[in-house]
């Protein structure tokens, strides 16, 4: 199939244009457009993950086409191994979050419309390979989930959606000047991403006559990397650039936390991987080894003490993502095998298993109309069904055995154990602190005497299993047979490892 990257990202921008000329009064119209038109890309990405060649550690399905000669831009987009889980990812979830907003009453064609151009803002970041491309994709996204949080979103959504777009807007700023210095450093300059990956060993790692570069050893490659590095982590969200996330999660209407969670939040580890890693290798190779992986570490630890600490379900399963990012930073700091594609893996899995949490607590809070843990009580008795799928999404978010959460932690505790043990150890004690609040939440919300207040609540709908029961498969299959996402990977994060590698070393 040719040209199926451009129609998975751009089917949704036409599907945009479809319902803004839908009249205002057919609402149930302008939802089923709307989700016909995220129906093509997951069939097209179901189709790339039959006709992908795992062997193959290249770019695949590769797109070019002159855009802006003048200036040497492109429009050039491809998939190698890490970039198609997340297609794959972003196209399940948007279909299943369409679904997840039919209860949106207010301004429907509005909402639609921004989520169909958040849906095609996502996929252009993951399938870009053109710097000037990706940038722009990456702002098309932050544009629309600004508006459906501020708009959509809880009683404090201004305050929220303000705070997102002012981080991620200084993160942005940062990505564009480390770009710019890339561009301007390559000869002939380009934007071209597979050709600057090519040209990584030509940037200069002389330290810089700045203060306090010059204190710290640092050159260009360090600067540029921190730079990139600074934008990827206010996405992951790393500690301290976290701040926005639990606001941004309460805030926003069900759909949009999970699209937070499940996709955005990968953004900053697969930029990472996708530019920091290959293209600066040498900084990488200083600072990410100890660095990424001890904050990693600290994510871990930090996210699920504060996790264990909220009232509030939403912000509870807002932190628990900061503490399961932190198991992607560690992985990806070993620089081993199992623990890059344990990394990736992990991310894929957090997108389904933190996808099903949120769209849990949106369940529960249609009907109570409120998150309030220690208001409920008994929940089981009612909404046994309800209960089942939640236990399912708690296990795997804890890493049960024999769901997706556990292979992908164990691979990177089995890839830090190799280069770092203290830090393994402290990621291992994340697991039981997590299965702590986790296991705890069950007990005060579901379990126990049933509050009287809710008895007559009712059971979760045909409409809400229909957006879980491909997530909590996923979660299961992933579990007990890993390499249908593991042998996308493993060649793809081969060749970026072996990049690095050389510079670990020396």
């Amino acid at each position: 199939m040719e040209h199926v990257l451009t129609y998975m990202t751009f089917i949704p921008v036409a599907g945009m244009v479809v319902v803004l000329l839908l009249p205002s009064k057919s609402p149930n119209l302008i939802r089923w457009i709307s989700a016909a038109f995220t129906v093509p890309p997951l069939l097209m990405a179901c189709w790339l993950y039959a006709n992908f060649d795992t062997a193959k550690p290249g770019l695949q399905f590769v797109e070019r086409a002159p855009w802006i000669p003048a200036y040497n831009i492109q429009y050039l987009v491809g998939v190698d191994g890490l970039s198609i889980s997340m297609v794959l990812l972003t196209a399940l979830l948007c279909f299943l979050c369409i679904f997840a907003s039919w209860g949106i009453d207010k301004g429907v064609k509005g909402y639609f419309a921004l989520f169909l151009l958040l849906d095609a803002g996502m996929m252009g970041v993951f399938v870009a390979l053109d710097f000037f491309l990706f940038f722009i994709f990456w702002e098309v996204m932050l544009l629309p989930m600004y508006f459906l949080i501020g708009v959509w979103g809880g009683p404090r959504r201004e305050y929220a959606a303000i705070k997102f777009f002012l981080y991620t807007l200084f993160g942005s700023g940062l990505m564009l000047l480390a770009i710019l210095a890339l561009y301007f450093t390559s000869e002939p300059h380009t934007f071209d991403m597979t050709v600057l990956i090519s040209q990584a060993n030509k940037f200069g790692t002389q330290t810089l006559p700045i203060w306090p570069f010059n204190q710290w050893g640092w050159g260009f490659q360090h600067v540029v990397w921190m730079a990139l590095f600074i934008g990827f982590a206010i996405k992951i969200p790393a500690f301290p650039f976290h701040t926005w996330l639990p606001d941004a999660h309460v805030e926003a209407p069900t759909a949009i936390s999970v699209i937070l969670a499940g996709i955005l939040l990968k953004m900053g580890t697969y930029g990472i991987l996708r530019i920091n890693f290959p293209m600066l290798p040498a900084a990488t190779a200083d600072l990410a080894f100890w660095f990424l992986g001890a904050l990693g570490a600290w994510n871990i630890i930090y996210g699920a003490l504060v996790a264990m600490a909220q009232k509030d379900l939403k912000k509870l399963v807002a932190y628990s993502s900061v503490s399961h990012m932190g198991y992607v930073m560690l992985g990806m700091a070993t620089f081993t095998t199992q623990g890059i594609n344990g990394a990736v893996l992990q991310m894929f899995n957090h997108g389904t298993i933190t996808g099903m949490l949120f769209l849990l607590v949106g369940v529960i809070y249609d009907r109570a109309h409120h998150r309030d843990i220690e208001g409920f009580g008994g929940l089981a008795a009612i909404m046994p069904v309800y209960t089942g799928v939640t236990a399912l999404a708690f296990f795997a978010s804890m890493g049960l055995p024999g769901l997706s959460g556990f292979i992908s932690e164990v691979l990177v505790l089995l890839g830090s154990w190799q280069k770092f043990p203290v830090l393994a150890i402290i990621g291992a004690g994340g697991v039981v602190l997590t299965a702590g609040y986790l296991l705890w939440t069950i007990q005060r919300v579901y379990l126990g005497p049933l509050n009287e207040k809710y008895k007559s609540l009712p059971e979760i709908n045909g409409r809400e299993m229909f957006t879980l029961v491909p997530l909590g498969a996923i979660v299961i299959l992933v579990g007990v047979y890993p390499n249908v996402v593991l042998d996308l990977l493993r060649a793809s994060l081969d060749q970026i490892n072996q990049i690095v590698l050389p510079h670990l070393h020396s």
